[in-house]
């Protein structure tokens, strides 16, 4: 919860509207101030103060205790043009606050983190578990420093500054392991969730029985609990409360397994007693292994005093998977860019795209991020590289313009991914939405897109859908409409849609939507000239109900509601 907290009429207007944007997450405390400052620090997560920034110092001095423990706290100015993020920038998501405190307030974040000022991930945003000297080691990083990194494997992570690699030589140390390791001064070590636990156990068996097996098990292999993905066990023990308590205390997930499943898989050490029990011979090894991973650890039974053993459990280790977001850029124009486009671009180690394309972004990436970029018609070779790099386990972006997923590069990279990466779709704005925009309203009915390319497509192929679209009275836009190798295929299409509509018909002519040198015009079917219109124009051919109103292509969202003298019969001249 956040807590809201204002001294005067206009911060309390400017609370209210936060309010009223997020009414599930926020809650208004009232009162003298000090004493609502104290309640809210008390009881919620978060704090947005509006308040000057020196008096909020003041009230939260005496409640401080340490950066993990303490709330984030965002202070809002008088004329709400600022929000500070003034507490807990990373731990208490501060920083985070102010940015979506300055989207529904118009206000500016201000964020002073250092690693944030200078566009390098902090250590304690990875995402992982973090341990040592975190100060330390991002204080190295930000000074350039060189700063050792020690890692099992790969890890989709986030990308780190040049100075962090493997073959630095300093002081400073970054382990990225799921294993125990001896940190000394400026040393950190970062936990993978890489580790699946296997757990069986009796009817009744304690939970402290159970999360000591784990704990000691781990203890003896060299293992940190903190790299614990998930507790696995049979269906029949999923609401055995030991089990159920032990994942709830190690703050992990607890999955079940189907009995017949884990009885197929092969395992070092079955047993005759859970076979008895809940019909598989092994619940610990096979339920470890079922997750996926290499079994680190056997089936080993608790040794509790004067009793026999309750609990089981074994430890498998997870290959890292990588991570392929293909990420749609808009159209062009910075502003049409999405926030989760923005984040994704900045959480990439490895950036794949097109030279142009590179460039329109290359000032929103993290220093140190590998771009890998590419010159025109090389879209197969680009998908392959993305899907290669992810497979090494790093986070990437594959980027391209509009959404990615049309006429674009998704298509290609999930032609060659398999089921061994993840995979994130990042939507992005169209040419043919941003053109649409720009025309009016001329997609307002059913609508298509079709490519007039046909490098990649038989014009046979393409002749048939514009045919179709023309007499299905479908409004048509059209991509990649001509080039000069290319410069009779527009003037077809059009001929083909003129057989079935007035040449009257508004078409609309965007070039380089949303970007500096756009240029538009909404003309007639009759009166385009194909020799205005390149590959960077996308061009709109209204239906027959298509109307072009002061200017602008409108196309009504049905025909009923329209007056007789100017709703047209469906179709059109055959």
């Amino acid at each position: 919860m956040i807590g809201l907290i204002s001294a005067t009429a206009a911060g309390a207007v400017a609370r209210d509207r936060l309010a009223a944007a997020w009414p599930d997450r926020t809650a208004v405390y009232e009162g003298p101030v000090r004493e609502a400052v104290q309640r809210a620090f008390a009881e919620c997560e978060q704090l947005v103060c509006f308040l000057a920034t020196g008096a909020t110092v003041r009230l939260l001095a005496p409640l401080l205790s340490d950066k993990v423990s303490d709330p984030g706290v965002v202070c809002v100015d008088e004329a709400g043009r600022h929000a500070v993020a003034l507490l807990g920038g990373h731990g208490g998501g501060a920083n985070a606050l102010a940015g979506a405190v300055g989207e529904v307030l118009g206000a500016a974040p201000v964020v002073t983190t250092a690693t944030d000022a200078a566009g390098v991930v902090g250590l304690d945003m990875l995402g992982l578990p973090v341990e040592g000297d975190v100060a330390g080691v991002s204080r190295a990083m930000l000074d350039g420093a060189p700063v050792e990194l020690r890692a099992d494997a790969v890890w989709p992570l986030a990308p780190l500054p040049p100075n962090v690699s493997r073959g630095a030589k300093g002081p400073a140390v970054l382990h990225v392991t799921d294993r125990i390791v001896e940190l000394g001064a400026k040393a950190v070590v970062l936990r993978p969730v890489s580790l699946a636990v296997g757990v069986g156990a009796s009817r009744g068996a304690p939970v402290e029985e159970v999360v000591g097996l784990i704990r000691d098990t781990l203890r003896e292999a060299g293992l940190s609990p903190l790299s614990i993905a998930e507790l696995v066990t049979v269906e029949a023990k999923a609401d055995e409360p030991g089990i159920v308590a032990a994942a709830a205390r190690l703050g992990v997930p607890l999955r079940a397994y189907a009995a017949e499943d884990l009885a197929r898989i092969e395992v070092p050490n079955p047993s005759a007693a859970p076979l008895a029990a809940v019909k598989t011979p092994s619940v610990a090894e096979a339920a470890a292994l079922a997750s996926g991973g290499e079994l680190l650890v056997p089936k080993r039974k608790s040794a509790p005093d004067g009793r026999a053993a309750m609990a089981t459990c074994a430890v498998v280790r997870r290959a890292p998977r990588g991570r392929l977001a293909v990420v749609g850029l808009g159209p062009g124009a910075r502003d049409l860019l999405t926030p989760r486009a923005r984040e994704e671009l900045r959480r990439a180690s490895v950036l794949v795209g097109l030279d142009q394309y590179v460039d329109q972004i290359r000032d929103l990436l993290r220093p140190g991020t590998t771009i890998l970029e590419s010159g025109l018609g090389a879209e197969e070779a680009r998908a392959r590289t993305a899907v290669a790099e992810a497979r090494k386990g790093h986070a990437v972006a594959l980027i391209g313009s509009g959404d990615a997923g049309v006429y674009a590069m998704a298509s290609p990279a999930l032609a060659e991914a398999g089921a061994d990466i993840d995979v994130v779709g990042v939507p992005g704005v169209t040419a043919a939405l941003a053109a649409a925009a720009i025309l009016g309203a001329p997609l307002g009915h059913d609508h298509v897109s079709i490519s007039l390319s046909d490098l990649h497509t038989p014009w046979e192929v393409i002749e048939r859908r514009v045919r179709a679209a023309a007499e299905a009275d479908i409004i048509v836009t059209f991509y990649n409409p001509r080039s000069r190798g290319r410069d009779w295929q527009l003037p077809k299409a059009l001929s083909i849609l003129a057989e079935h509509r007035e040449p009257a018909t508004p078409v609309g002519v965007v070039r380089n939507a949303s970007r500096p040198d756009e240029s538009s015009r909404v003309t007639s079917l009759a009166g385009l000239d194909p020799a205005t219109v390149d590959m960077m124009t996308v061009v709109t051919v209204g239906n027959t109900a298509t109307r072009e109103i002061a200017g602008r292509m409108v196309t009504p969202r049905g025909y009923r509601w329209q007056s007789a003298t100017t709703a047209p019969a469906v179709g059109g001249p055959r």
